[in-house]
């Protein structure tokens, strides 16, 4: 436990501290609070993509069953810390919605060319686990990192991954794909309904109790979700419930898809950053180092963690995984940062995993609901790299970098044929805008005169 006095105040203001084990009720109570807080964002990585490329409702259950199980298993590991894995922290995990635009794309394009589900799902698990060991790798060399991702970069490849998931936040909304083959996309009762969702979010975030906003996104998609039963949008069940889901490793197979590799690769070093933000965030509200030998190890723990976790989820069937950042405002609002209280959420989450029964009631959420949420998930993730960079000294310099990325990363998410009549390897590479945005950050941030120490010396100059 740290004696630092700039954490005196952090750890004064919480009832349980790291190593505390509160009694049963009070680490239930503690673990509820959580699963308000994450249960959304795990369910609905999965669900969109599944809904998006039209996979089979069994194959969809089954992921988000796993996704769960995975969230719980990773977070685990995690809070445990297994020799120079996991941060040790109240650090929770689940699936990650960076990866969702390269996975769509690549999903997409492989069932234009005719792939069937399953070797379109073997292609993608497989990528992701040759793309995975990117954070392990990257959690070596931590130091170095920083110096190539600035986080100039990162935040414009945050900024990137927000608005280039909008459009499929707008999608949903309006009806999702099957809305649009049928001629039925933006109808008004569509509208509506994820209008409701957004109007409960905002109230609901007007509110002074942060327990209240805490839980709007659960209370406006349980809410549109009953709104849809009694307009009669709420699909039926279909066919008999297992009664469990086991966890089938490498159920699909795996295979390789060229054009999702380097979009994943990329990804995964902006989530080995997010993961160290989210690692610091997690020390500072827990009464933690923030620097020093303790801290390093956790951030390089969490970042190989990450790495692991990513490889497990491929190899039981779900999609990457990433620190998830809404539960360090839990333990800040609770003032309960045990470690202790984190196992249970991991359980819960692995024993709900196990029922496909949730995982099937979770699909029968209508899409215009699914998109009033997730639009304010995609622009949350936009606004958080706006953030990112409005902690940047916003120079000539950092203004042109982003003009060039930006303008690169989202017109080639908006029109990707331009590439089609580049050399494969070329289309392979930045056929995802995310990545195109991404590399291009990169090579203006080294191209681009005055290293980082030179612009941070004319700073202090500037502002003597």
């Amino acid at each position: 436990m740290s004696h630092d006095p700039h954490h005196q105040t952090s750890q004064q203001e919480l009832v349980y501290k790291l190593h505390d084990k509160p009694p049963f009720v009070q680490s239930l109570f503690a673990a509820i609070q959580h699963l308000l807080a994450l249960f959304v964002a795990v369910i609905t990585p999965p669900l969109i993509i599944c809904q998006t490329l039209g996979i089979p409702a069994a194959d969809t259950s089954h992921i988000i069953s796993m996704s769960l199980f995975i969230t719980g298993v990773a977070s685990f590991i995690q809070m445990k810390r297994f020799g120079p894995v996991g941060t040790g922290l109240l650090s929770i995990q689940g699936t990650s919605f960076n990866f969702l635009g390269p996975i769509i794309a690549s999903g997409l394009a492989m069932k234009d060319a005719g792939v069937t589900t399953e070797a379109m799902l073997a292609a993608i698990f497989g990528t992701a686990l040759l793309a995975a060991p990117t954070e392990m790798i990257l959690s070596r060399f931590l130091h170095l990192a920083r110096r190539v991702i600035s986080p100039l970069v990162s935040g414009i490849i945050v900024t990137l991954i927000g608005l280039t998931l909008i459009q499929l936040g707008l999608t949903s909304i309006g009806g999702g794909f099957g809305a649009m083959s049928s001629g039925t996309f933006g109808a008004l009762d569509n509208l509506a309904l994820a209008g409701t969702v957004l109007g409960i979010i905002i109230l609901m975030n007007r509110s002074r109790n942060p327990y209240v906003r805490l839980s709007s996104i659960l209370v406006a998609m349980v809410t549109g979700t009953l709104l849809a039963w009694y307009m009669g949008k709420l699909a039926p069940l279909e066919g008999t419930l297992p009664s469990m889901a086991f966890p089938i490793p490498l159920q699909y197979g795996l295979g390789f898809d060229a054009s999702l590799f380097i979009p994943l690769v990329l990804v995964f070093l902006i989530t080995a950053l997010e993961g160290i933000g989210d690692t610091t965030a997690t020390s500072e509200v827990s009464g933690e180092p923030v620097s020093g030998p303790v801290y390093m190890s956790r951030l390089k723990g969490c970042v190989l963690g990450d790495g692991v976790n990513s490889s497990l989820a491929s190899v039981f069937n779900t999609f990457p995984v990433s620190t998830f950042s809404q539960n360090n405002g839990v333990i800040q609002m609770t003032g309960v940062a045990s470690r202790h209280v984190g196992f249970f959420v991991a359980g819960i989450l692995m024993i709900m995993g196990l029922f496909p029964a949730i995982s099937t009631l979770v699909q029968r959420i209508p899409e215009p609901v699914l998109g009033g949420a997730t639009l304010v998930m995609f622009g949350s993730i936009a606004a958080a790299g706006v953030r990112i960079l409005s902690r940047e000294r916003l120079d000539r310099r950092a203004l042109f970098i982003m003009a060039i990325s930006f303008g690169m990363g989202l017109g080639i998410s908006q029109r990707p044929e331009i590439l089609q009549f580049m050399p494969e390897l070329i289309k392979n590479v930045f056929s995802s805008g995310i990545a195109a945005g991404g590399i291009t950050a990169i090579l203006m941030n080294l191209i681009m005169p005055l290293s980082q120490p030179q612009a941070d010396e004319t700073t202090e100059q500037q502002a003597g």
